[in-house]
C-alpha cells in the first residue's frame, strides 16, 4: 500500500503553483523607472555605521537633477539682491 502511494506521488506532475517574491515582480516591471535601487550611505560620525536607503530609480534621478541645477539662493541669500551680504 505504501509503495503504491509513493509510486503515485512520484508519477504525478508537479502541480504546486510557483510563488513569486516581491523582488521578482518588481524586477519584471514594465517601466525601468520603477526599479527599486538601494544605496548604502556612511553614517556621519561613525566609522562602521551605515544607512541603507531604497527608492525607485525615478526618485534617485530626480534628486540628482535637483542637485545639478544651479540654485537660486547663494551663500548670502537670494542672488541678485544688492547688498544682501
Amino acid at each position: 500500500m505504501l509503495t503504491l502511494l509513493l509510486a503515485l506521488l512520484a508519477a504525478a506532475p508537479d502541480q504546486a503553483p510557483e510563488k513569486q517574491s516581491k523582488r521578482e515582480v518588481a524586477e519584471r516591471s514594465a517601466d525601468p523607472a520603477d526599479k527599486v535601487i538601494c544605496k548604502r550611505f556612511q553614517r556621519i560620525g561613525s566609522l562602521v555605521g551605515s544607512d541603507r536607503v531604497c527608492k525607485p530609480k525615478r526618485d534617485w534621478d530626480r534628486e540628482r537633477d535637483a542637485l545639478r541645477q544651479p540654485s537660486q539662493a547663494g551663500a548670502c541669500g537670494i542672488s541678485g539682491t544688492p547688498g544682501a551680504c
